[in-house]
């Protein structure tokens, strides 16, 4: 068990090479980039590296809190969660945790596969995906077949921007920190004006994504593309790419141009750079959203739920999540309590906003 800044050169070797042949899509929250970064922010960091003989045969990046309550890497901001391991690998999970010293190991975003953890999965939502395998002129004849009335609408208003405001632009690889800080402020005031948690109103994770913004691997690079009217940004997207699979992390638009659907030229923009890049995959994540019913191509698998050992730690963990956990799906599969939550959400959101 050690600190992640603290695996060689070699152990990291190994893991990026453990990770592409085991045939899961190239994800770049799973290679070792993301785990040195969360690291560098987070001192509860920790990765166990098992060993057969002399040879690294698996790395299980994990938090390690109070108790021994253990969480996934990054926990509240990575989208894709798990160990990398040998397929063959005769790996007991029990030993796993004890050895990490961990009672328990929370996850809410556990990659399709993981075979290790998934039996404790709680509950499994749908990450929807874009597919761009096949180029974008393939894409855009989906798009035309299945969402007819959204591609044309878009398209429009993208025309009618460019007209009524000025020449519109785009940069799929900005490197402006300048954009990115305009990214994060629309981001922040979106999750106030919903009444969600301000996710950059907490330091580490605004320095995570500075640090992940200069992050340059073949597995794992910050992508920051942006939409820009007049040379002025409009619409801003920050998320992580591999070689081919963009996990799509942290889109905003600037609200005084929401009748011209910013956001959704960006992607469709995005989906046309991805493809001419090689890039075959875009995750928009989990969690519905109309603009992901409209982009979608399809969807994949991700679970969430938490690995525990017998002992006072597991009932710790049980105590502090499963009751919520629970009254959220409650909630979720009742689509009237879901609408009024999320009504409700948001109307603690204005409120919010006018007591400032």
């Amino acid at each position: 068990m050690v600190r992640p800044g603290d695996l060689g050169a070699g152990e990291l070797e190994a893991w990026r090479e453990l990770r592409a042949k085991s045939g899961a899509p190239a994800n770049p929250f799973m290679e070792p980039e993301f785990t040195l970064a969360v690291g560098r922010v987070r001192s509860s960091a920790r990765v166990a590296v098992v060993y057969e003989g002399a040879e690294p045969a698996a790395f299980f990046p994990y938090e390690k809190g109070k108790v021994g309550q253990g969480r996934a890497i990054g926990f509240g901001v990575s989208d894709c969660q798990g160990i990398v391991a040998r397929p063959e690998l005769a790996l007991e999970q029990g030993e796993l945790l004890r050895s990490c010293g961990l009672s328990s190991w929370e996850f809410d975003n556990l990659e399709a596969g993981q075979s290790l953890f998934a039996p404790d999965a709680a509950a499994s939502y749908a990450s929807f995906v874009i597919d761009v395998g096949a180029g974008y002129a393939a894409y855009e004849t989906t798009l035309r077949q299945q969402s007819p009335k959204f591609f044309k609408t878009t398209t429009a208003k993208e025309r009618r921007l460019g007209r009524q405001a000025g020449e519109v632009r785009f940069v799929f690889d900005e490197r402006d920190p300048a954009a990115l800080a305009q990214l994060m402020e629309w981001k922040s005031a979106q999750y106030r004006r919903t009444g969600r948690r301000d996710r950059f109103a907490q330091d580490w994770i605004n320095t995570l994504v500075q640090q992940l913004a200069h992050t340059r691997a073949p597995g794992c690079s910050g992508l920051l593309s942006v939409l820009y009217v007049a040379d002025q940004p409009v619409a801003a997207h920050f998320g992580l790419r591999s070689a081919t699979a963009l996990a799509c992390w942290f889109p905003a638009y600037d609200p005084e141009f929401a009748k011209y659907s910013p956001g959704l030229v960006l992607h469709l923009r995005m989906a046309e750079a991805a493809a001419a890049e090689g890039i075959g995959m875009l995750d928009l994540g989990r969690g519905a959203a109309e603009y992901k019913d409209a982009l979608k191509t399809g969807e994949i698998p991700v679970y969430e739920g938490a690995s525990t050992r017998p002992g006072a730690g597991a009932v710790l963990h049980w105590i502090g999540r499963e009751p919520s956990r629970r009254a959220h799906g409650f909630v979720r599969d009742r689509p009237r309590l879901a609408e009024l939550a999320q009504r409700g959400l948001k109307q603690a959101g204005r409120l919010r906003g006018a007591g400032k």
